[in-house]
């Protein structure tokens, strides 16, 4: 006896179609009017995101995820610098061997995106390899450059001393406002500490 196939009829065929095409699209897309600034599954759309900040962040954005040379005075100069234009900093201690830090980055990611034509973020890449830091930059993307810190010399002076990552807040007029020791276990923390601590007084505070 011979067993046809049946066909399943045209109507069927071309709604699965378009339900797959739905899928696809969604698995593609971070512009779900977040910004730019995206979510879990992914490094936001920094190019979107980050439009139009000013000047010194642009400059900022410019350098995303390169390691700077010039250690504990150039990371200070750095960072009076955009104090004294009227920015906050975010500075993250990291480095690629150091699976807590890893953990954190989408947060600092998000973070950034959400923020960075308001705040300056720095990384501080402390006894790390540059072959190591690189890759892991280039597999996690931040919108922002890290200073090398070999001989912990950064790291010591805003008392980073103990472990990893850390991160440390300064307000709009200099001042080392706080200094997180630990990682972040979640965005909302690390958001809280950015409203606390680098926006205090402004309006993206509340």
């Amino acid at each position: 006896m011979t067993v046809r196939r049946l066909r399943p009829p045209l109507h069927t065929l071309l709604a699965v179609a378009v339900a797959a095409a739905a899928l696809l699209a969604g698995c593609g897309s971070s512009s779900s009017g977040d910004g730019g600034t995206g979510g879990e599954g992914g490094e936001p759309d920094y190019d979107r995101a980050l439009a139009g900040a000013p000047p010194q962040l642009a400059a900022l954005h410019a350098q995303a995820n390169e390691l700077l040379d010039g250690g504990q005075d150039a990371y200070e100069a750095r960072v009076a610098k955009l104090t004294g234009a009227g920015y906050p900093v975010v500075a993250n201690v990291w480095a690629s061997w150091c699976g807590p830090c890893r953990l954190e980055v989408p947060y600092f990611q998000r973070s950034a995106a959400k923020h960075g034509k308001r705040v300056a973020f720095l990384g501080i890449d402390r006894q790390d390899s540059d072959d190591a830091a690189l890759t892991f930059l280039r597999e996690e993307p931040v919108p922002y450059p890290s200073y090398r810190d070999p001989d912990e010399a950064i790291s010591t002076s805003i008392g980073a001393q103990l472990g990893m990552p850390d991160t440390a807040f300064y307000d709009r007029g200099g001042e080392l406002t706080y200094l997180k020791q630990g990682p972040y276990e979640t965005i909302a923390e690390l958001e809280a500490d950015i409203r606390r601590h680098a926006l205090a007084g402004t309006a993206e505070s509340g």
